[in-house]
Protein backbone atom coordinates (compact mmCIF):
# COMPACT_ATOMS: atom_id res chain seq x y z
CA UNK A 1 0.00 0.00 0.00
CA UNK A 2 1.19 3.51 -0.79
CA UNK A 3 0.63 6.20 1.85
CA UNK A 4 1.19 9.94 1.56
CA UNK A 5 1.37 12.61 4.22
CA UNK A 6 0.71 16.02 2.73
CA UNK A 7 2.01 19.27 4.12
CA UNK A 8 1.29 22.96 3.80
CA UNK A 9 3.59 23.46 0.82
CA UNK A 10 2.38 20.58 -1.31
CA UNK A 11 0.50 21.19 -4.55
CA UNK A 12 -0.30 17.56 -4.93
CA UNK A 13 -1.27 15.48 -7.91
CA UNK A 14 -0.96 12.20 -6.03
CA UNK A 15 -3.08 9.13 -5.66
CA UNK A 16 -5.03 7.51 -8.44
CA UNK A 17 -5.21 9.27 -11.83
CA UNK A 18 -7.89 11.94 -11.58
CA UNK A 19 -7.36 12.63 -7.87
CA UNK A 20 -6.20 16.08 -6.77
CA UNK A 21 -5.52 17.18 -3.19
CA UNK A 22 -5.03 20.74 -1.94
CA UNK A 23 -4.17 21.67 1.65
CA UNK A 24 -5.39 24.85 3.37
CA UNK A 25 -8.18 25.77 1.00
CA UNK A 26 -10.18 27.62 3.63
CA UNK A 27 -9.10 29.70 6.62
CA UNK A 28 -9.64 28.77 10.26
CA UNK A 29 -12.26 31.55 10.50
CA UNK A 30 -14.12 30.18 7.44
CA UNK A 31 -13.96 26.70 8.95
CA UNK A 32 -15.36 27.94 12.28
CA UNK A 33 -18.25 29.74 10.55
CA UNK A 34 -19.01 26.67 8.42
CA UNK A 35 -18.97 24.33 11.42
CA UNK A 36 -21.30 26.65 13.36
CA UNK A 37 -23.79 26.56 10.47
CA UNK A 38 -23.38 22.81 9.94
CA UNK A 39 -24.21 22.29 13.61
CA UNK A 40 -27.60 23.92 13.03
CA UNK A 41 -28.57 21.59 10.16
CA UNK A 42 -31.14 18.85 10.59
CA UNK A 43 -28.66 16.00 10.15
CA UNK A 44 -30.10 12.49 9.92
CA UNK A 45 -28.51 9.09 10.44
CA UNK A 46 -27.30 7.69 7.11
CA UNK A 47 -29.16 4.53 6.12
CA UNK A 48 -28.08 2.05 3.45
CA UNK A 49 -30.04 -1.10 2.66
CA UNK A 50 -31.76 -1.06 6.07
CA UNK A 51 -28.58 -0.49 8.08
CA UNK A 52 -28.00 2.71 10.00
CA UNK A 53 -24.48 4.16 9.92
CA UNK A 54 -22.83 6.09 12.75
CA UNK A 55 -22.44 9.19 10.60
CA UNK A 56 -25.19 11.74 10.08
CA UNK A 57 -25.93 13.52 6.80
CA UNK A 58 -27.87 16.27 5.05
CA UNK A 59 -28.41 16.40 1.27
CA UNK A 60 -29.09 19.45 -0.90
CA UNK A 61 -29.88 19.95 -4.59
CA UNK A 62 -30.12 16.95 -6.90
CA UNK A 63 -30.44 13.81 -4.80
CA UNK A 64 -30.11 10.13 -5.63
CA UNK A 65 -33.32 8.17 -4.98
CA UNK A 66 -32.44 4.58 -4.07
CA UNK A 67 -36.03 3.51 -4.71
CA UNK A 68 -36.10 4.60 -8.35
CA UNK A 69 -32.36 4.64 -9.09
CA UNK A 70 -32.80 8.15 -10.46
CA UNK A 71 -32.45 11.69 -9.20
CA UNK A 72 -34.96 13.96 -7.56
CA UNK A 73 -34.69 17.54 -6.39
CA UNK A 74 -34.09 18.15 -2.69
CA UNK A 75 -33.80 21.35 -0.69
CA UNK A 76 -31.69 24.05 -2.33
CA UNK A 77 -28.01 24.31 -1.41
CA UNK A 78 -27.99 26.70 1.59
CA UNK A 79 -26.59 30.22 1.25
CA UNK A 80 -23.86 29.53 3.82
CA UNK A 81 -22.43 26.81 1.51
CA UNK A 82 -22.32 29.00 -1.61
CA UNK A 83 -18.81 30.36 -0.97
CA UNK A 84 -17.52 26.82 -0.49
CA UNK A 85 -19.37 25.77 -3.66
CA UNK A 86 -17.55 28.52 -5.59
CA UNK A 87 -14.20 27.32 -4.18
CA UNK A 88 -15.04 23.74 -5.20
CA UNK A 89 -15.94 24.89 -8.71
CA UNK A 90 -12.70 26.86 -8.96
CA UNK A 91 -10.64 23.83 -7.95
CA UNK A 92 -12.25 21.74 -10.69
CA UNK A 93 -12.41 24.47 -13.34
CA UNK A 94 -16.21 24.43 -13.34
CA UNK A 95 -19.01 26.96 -13.04
CA UNK A 96 -20.60 26.82 -9.55
CA UNK A 97 -24.00 25.91 -11.07
CA UNK A 98 -22.44 22.70 -12.44
CA UNK A 99 -22.22 21.49 -8.83
CA UNK A 100 -25.83 20.39 -8.50
CA UNK A 101 -25.53 18.31 -5.33
CA UNK A 102 -24.15 18.98 -1.86
CA UNK A 103 -23.73 16.43 0.92
CA UNK A 104 -22.79 17.22 4.50
CA UNK A 105 -21.37 14.34 6.56
CA UNK A 106 -20.88 14.51 10.31
CA UNK A 107 -18.50 11.83 11.60
CA UNK A 108 -18.52 11.46 15.39
CA UNK A 109 -15.47 9.74 16.91
CA UNK A 110 -15.35 6.13 15.71
CA UNK A 111 -17.54 6.70 12.63
CA UNK A 112 -16.27 5.35 9.29
CA UNK A 113 -17.57 5.32 5.73
CA UNK A 114 -17.22 1.98 3.98
CA UNK A 115 -15.79 1.14 0.58
CA UNK A 116 -17.83 2.62 -2.25
CA UNK A 117 -17.91 4.55 -5.51
CA UNK A 118 -20.31 7.45 -5.68
CA UNK A 119 -23.53 6.77 -7.57
CA UNK A 120 -23.15 6.64 -11.35
CA UNK A 121 -25.73 9.43 -11.76
CA UNK A 122 -23.07 11.81 -10.45
CA UNK A 123 -19.87 12.87 -12.18
CA UNK A 124 -17.02 14.78 -10.56
CA UNK A 125 -16.75 14.98 -6.77
CA UNK A 126 -15.12 17.85 -4.86
CA UNK A 127 -14.96 17.63 -1.08
CA UNK A 128 -13.71 19.62 1.90
CA UNK A 129 -12.49 18.16 5.19
CA UNK A 130 -13.29 20.10 8.39
CA UNK A 131 -12.26 20.03 12.08
CA UNK A 132 -10.10 16.92 12.24
CA UNK A 133 -8.08 14.71 9.89
CA UNK A 134 -9.51 11.72 8.10
CA UNK A 135 -7.66 9.07 6.11
CA UNK A 136 -8.97 8.70 2.57
CA UNK A 137 -8.26 5.18 1.35
CA UNK A 138 -8.42 4.03 -2.26
CA UNK A 139 -8.52 0.54 -3.70
CA UNK A 140 -9.03 -1.13 -7.07
CA UNK A 141 -8.92 -4.75 -8.18
CA UNK A 142 -5.41 -5.92 -9.00
CA UNK A 143 -4.83 -9.55 -9.92
CA UNK A 144 -6.35 -11.72 -7.21
CA UNK A 145 -6.28 -8.87 -4.68
CA UNK A 146 -6.38 -5.11 -4.39
CA UNK A 147 -4.07 -2.22 -5.17
CA UNK A 148 -4.39 0.25 -2.30
CA UNK A 149 -3.37 3.83 -1.61
CA UNK A 150 -4.22 6.28 1.18
CA UNK A 151 -3.84 9.94 2.10
CA UNK A 152 -4.57 11.95 5.22
CA UNK A 153 -7.14 14.67 4.53
CA UNK A 154 -6.13 17.49 6.82
CA UNK A 155 -8.65 19.99 8.21
CA UNK A 156 -9.48 22.80 5.76
CA UNK A 157 -8.21 20.79 2.79
CA UNK A 158 -10.02 19.95 -0.45
CA UNK A 159 -9.92 17.01 -2.80
CA UNK A 160 -11.26 16.36 -6.29
CA UNK A 161 -12.23 12.98 -7.74
CA UNK A 162 -12.51 12.69 -11.53
CA UNK A 163 -11.39 10.20 -14.15
CA UNK A 164 -10.14 6.85 -12.84
CA UNK A 165 -10.15 8.05 -9.22
CA UNK A 166 -13.89 8.53 -9.58
CA UNK A 167 -14.88 5.65 -11.89
CA UNK A 168 -12.38 2.82 -11.29
CA UNK A 169 -11.16 3.19 -7.71
CA UNK A 170 -13.33 2.74 -4.62
CA UNK A 171 -12.74 4.93 -1.59
CA UNK A 172 -13.45 4.79 2.14
CA UNK A 173 -12.59 6.50 5.41
CA UNK A 174 -11.72 4.35 8.46
CA UNK A 175 -13.14 5.35 11.87
CA UNK A 176 -12.18 8.92 12.74
CA UNK A 177 -10.59 9.80 16.08
CA UNK A 178 -12.40 13.12 16.65
CA UNK A 179 -15.48 14.92 15.35
CA UNK A 180 -15.07 15.56 11.62
CA UNK A 181 -17.29 17.13 8.99
CA UNK A 182 -17.03 16.86 5.25
CA UNK A 183 -18.88 18.88 2.64
CA UNK A 184 -18.99 17.26 -0.79
CA UNK A 185 -20.24 18.73 -4.05
CA UNK A 186 -21.04 16.71 -7.17
CA UNK A 187 -21.75 17.32 -10.84
CA UNK A 188 -24.12 15.21 -12.88
CA UNK A 189 -22.60 12.38 -14.94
Amino acid sequence: MTTWQANLFDDLAIGPPGFVYRADQISRDEEAALVANLGRLDLRAFEMQGHQARRRVAYFGARYDAGTGGLDQGAPIPDFLQSLRRKAAGLAGLEPDALVHALVNEYPPGAPIGWHRDKAAFGQVIGFSLLSPGVLRFRRPHGAGWERQSLTLEPRSAYWLAGEARSVWEHSIPPVEALRYSVTFRTLA
